[in-house]
């Protein structure tokens, strides 16, 4: 994870985290899935800074916090207003002298990186226009839950190359995954993410390939993974993406094309009939709810591990 001050950690980023640290995250999260509640986050005390509305980010870090003894603060998106209402730079430091960590979920990916320049206490990315590392690492767990592995395993993404394709693919690469993205052209992860996630994926065995037809994604695949075409903020691009995105919907015949006992992800909200068939988030190769569901475990397995130290299942390498 990044490191901006002496004892002060974030995650901004999957890639901020190696190997050997995500797969102790990983494994400290299927730990507490079966041991949820303790004391383990006793006496602290959680922000989140959201300037985008929420349901499973909140209440999966508000709900982590309290079965472990803690609090979460919630401020939405009306009392933030960073750089509005006053200069990020001030906002983090006021925040820091109160609270242990804070979960910042912003549109610009430049007041993320500021805010977390000028706090003195952990900061975690609940989202950016560029990632979402949070729901990447419940992704990652939820795959690992139902094949117990996941070196090798070939991960199908078939959609936009948005925040979510950007952390599953540093993620899955980092585990040496066999990740191949279906984009429409000129719809694809930043160049450099991508290379970067390809980067990761050679150290590990793994791979990320791009192409354009999600059959070719889809076939042999062990897991299908879609998002929404018109993530919050390009509501004004809708009518476009969805003329763009014809095609690209996860149906029942592209599940066909997958392996017999194939999972189905989506990070919800969902627009069914759109980038998903109403079958297909409903149907026996869905996990949609346990990976919903696992954005607690993982959120819960992190904060520990950046909050309290002694008890951190992310030991130094």
């Amino acid at each position: 994870m990044t490191t901006t001050a002496a004892r002060k950690r974030d995650l901004l980023s999957l890639a901020d985290l190696s190997p050997t640290e995500l797969e102790r995250l990983l494994a400290a999260a299927r730990h507490l899935k079966a041991q949820p509640r303790g004391e383990l986050l006793a006496g602290k005390t959680l922000a989140l800074l959201f300037e985008k509305p929420s349901l499973r980010t909140r209440l999966s870090f508000e709900v982590a916090m309290a079965q472990q003894g803690g609090r979460a603060l919630y401020f939405s998106p009306a009392e933030v207003g960073l750089g509005q209402r006053e200069p990020v730079r001030d906002v983090a430091r006021v925040v820091s002298r109160m609270v242990d960590a804070v979960a910042v979920r912003t549109h610009e990916q430049e007041k993320l990186l500021e805010f977390a320049r000028f706090a003195s206490i952990p900061v975690i990315n609940a989202l950016s226009v560029r990632e979402h590392p949070c729901q990447g690492l419940a992704d990652l767990l939820t795959i690992q839950e139902r094949f117990g592995r996941l070196a090798g395993l070939r991960l199908a993404y078939i959609g936009d190359g948005n925040n979510v394709a950007t952390s599953l693919m540093l993620g899955a690469a980092t585990l040496g995954m066999q990740v191949v993205l279906a984009c429409p052209p000129g719809y694809e992860p930043p160049a450099e993410l991508l290379a970067l996630a390809r980067a990761r994926a050679a150290a590990a065995g793994g791979m990320v390939t791009l192409c354009h037809q999600p059959e070719e994604a889809a076939r042999g695949a062990a897991v299908l993974y879609t998002d929404v075409w018109t993530s919050m903020g390009q509501e004004a691009e809708a009518e476009q993406r969805r003329r763009v995105f014809a095609g690209f919907t996860l149906t029942r015949q592209l599940v066909a094309l997958a392996q017999p006992t194939a999972i189905v992800m989506h990070d919800l909200p969902a627009h069914r009939g759109e980038e998903i068939e109403d079958e297909v988030i409903e149907g026996p190769h869905s996990v949609v709810f346990d990976q919903a569901e696992n954005r607690l475990h993982a959120q819960k397995a992190l904060l520990i591990a950046l909050l309290n130290p002694a008890s951190s299942f992310l030991q130094p390498e």
